[in-house]
């Protein structure tokens, strides 16, 4: 059977892992508009900020592909898809006959309708990053245009190169869609902080060779303009073939659009009437479609989303229904601003349903398990928000945490798994990685990762 996947990124070449992993009896052809191997698109702001190289994000090595049976046509770009004779049509004319075919073609930088928006660079993609990098090198002050999770990446990672950075927000505060105004508030103090001038409220109406220049009229000045004004899901494809498309491809739990033969996965993807624009829920996604094309069973009922900001000294986490206010929900609330803390949790008949921690915290651990598993919650509000003040060990410490606790976020990873890695011989973090996929997305549990995997040593008196 030949299975086709248009789109290497994070969704298509993890769909291609999964599979592969799961049997040997297809014929699988990858094909990637972008030239790169798959690189993890999470971690782009570390190489804006130079922590990493592009060679540090590659998700697969060059010779996996062969060593697993896998054709990788790369910098190959889809023009169409046949569903009569059941064929992807490259836009060189190369005809690719398929049996069940994969849509992973993510997503697209927005860009304004607005004059000179073709003097910016656009961040979503490795090629971009590098562009960016390139035009900093004699650039002497940057703007960068959104303050969502991308424009506070871009703007960090570019100040953290000592450019200094002005961040132009549409929206009266950062990060609207996942934090409060005060939040947001605290949030700009921070990155106010590292360099990051925060303008929120304004529209930038032109973009200059040497500026922006705003809405109102005033002049905004800046040699290298980023812009990071969100995405829209890639569905092209599936509209020319008359496939269902609303926001994105309309999947159902198998991740079938209404053609059997045909799947879509990632950020192109729309389920239950929401796109996800995170790498976790792309992942599960891809996990699922892998197990049902395999012959297994699998549904996927959605996914609940925890964001991370993944910028040097930022430590941010928002989770669920952020919004919702005392006439709705229990709200229980720090903030600190004058050291760049903010701690909420909305908690409704008793479970939590969101929650915000901004700035360094022990309790983010202890805050995602709860809200991912819905439990019930201690009395106690203040210990969730300040374990230590409980007096007992905090949730996250490898001692307390149960072994249903998920670790990893990206690759649903439990302690439980870390412990069977474990066990099983992987005494580092290199070896649990390779076992579970633990630490290989955004990053952010590599610390609890670390701990699990030390403790573990401890007990036994072994070596890490």
């Amino acid at each position: 059977m030949r299975i086709v996947v248009v789109g290497n990124g994070m969704a298509g070449s993890r769909f291609v892992t999964e599979l592969t992993d799961r049997t040997k009896d297809f014929r699988v052809t990858v094909m990637g508009e972008e030239a790169w191997q798959p690189y993890n698109r999470v971690l782009l702001s570390n190489v804006l900020a130079g922590g990493y190289g592009p060679d540090q994000v590659r998700l697969l090595d060059p010779s996996w592909y062969g060593e697993h049976g896998v054709q990788a046509l790369l910098g190959t770009q889809v023009h169409h898809i046949d569903r009569e004779t059941r064929a992807v049509i490259a836009a060189s004319g190369e005809r690719v006959p398929y049996d069940i075919l994969v849509l992973a073609t993510g997503s697209e930088a927005v860009v304004p309708p607005i004059p000179g928006v073709e003097r910016a660079i656009s961040f979503r993609t490795l090629d971009d990053c590098q562009q960016i990098l390139a035009r900093s090198t004699g650039a002497s002050r940057a703007v960068v245009v959104g303050g969502g999770l991308l424009g506070i990446e871009a703007a960090r990672g570019l100040a953290g190169r000592g450019l200094p950075v002005t961040l132009l927000h549409l929206a009266g505060h950062l990060m609207e869609r996942q934090l409060d105004a005060e939040a947001g508030l605290v949030l700009g103090e921070t990155l106010a902080a590292l360099g990051v001038e925060v303008r929120t409220g304004v529209n930038v109406a032109e973009v200059l060779d040497d500026g922006v220049r705003l809405a109102d009229g005033e002049f905004v000045p800046g040699d290298l303009a980023v812009l990071a004004c969100g995405v829209r899901p890639l569905t092209r494809l599936a509209q020319d073939a008359g496939l269902e498309v609303r926001r994105g491809v309309v999947v159902d739990d198998e991740m079938r659009t209404d053609d059997p033969s045909i799947f879509a996965i990632g950020e192109c993807a729309e389920h239950a009437g929401t796109v996800y624009g995170l790498v976790a829920p792309a992942w599960e996604q891809a996990e699922v479609a892998a197990t049902v094309i395999a012959g297994g069973k699998a549904l996927y009922r959605g996914s609940r989303l925890v964001t991370r900001l993944k910028a040097r000294s930022v430590e941010l986490a928002a989770m669920g229904e952020t919004h919702l206010t005392e006439e709705h929900a229990e709200v229980v609330r720090f903030s600190h601003r004058a050291k760049g803390t903010y701690r909420k949790l909305v908690i409704k008949e008793g479970r939590l349903v969101g929650a915000i921690v901004l700035g360094e915290s022990d309790a983010v651990g202890t805050l995602t398990h709860l809200f991912d598993r819905g439990g019930p919650l201690p009395g106690d509000r203040a210990g969730l928000l300040f374990p230590g003040l409980s007096g007992a060990a905090a949730a996250d410490s490898p001692v307390r945490m149960p072994d249903s606790a998920k670790v990893c976020q990206c690759n649903n990873v439990t302690k439980g798994q870390i412990r069977a890695c474990w066990e099983a011989g992987a005494r580092d973090v290199a070896g649990v990685a390779a076992a579970t996929r633990a630490t290989t997305g955004c990053g952010s549990c590599k610390a609890a990762v670390e701990g699990i995997v030390g403790w573990l040593c401890e007990q036994e008196g072994v070596s890490a």
